[in-house]
């Protein structure tokens, strides 16, 4: 979903350009892949952080995780 959706979400008390930084800062560290007009898609790093599978400090896999969805760098597939 864009950032501005995002920011306006029930439970975010976060103004849009804070959301935007953020979502580039993760994108920074191979967490989001950046689509244009401010759309990202979650990688499968992003996705293994978010289930503490994924140490984004050291860039590492804890216990063996597997990636399956797009990484740092690759272009998504379509659907």
């Amino acid at each position: 979903m864009p950032v501005g959706k995002i920011a306006e979400e029930d439970g975010v008390r976060i103004q849009q350009p804070s959301v935007s930084r953020r979502c580039s800062k993760l994108a920074d560290n191979g967490l989001l892949i950046p689509l244009g007009n401010g759309v990202y898609q979650i990688t499968e790093e992003g996705e293994g952080y978010l289930d503490e599978e994924y140490d984004a400090e050291n860039s590492a896999w804890m216990n063996g995780g597997e990636q399956n969805g797009p990484t740092a760098g690759e272009e998504p597939e379509e659907i």
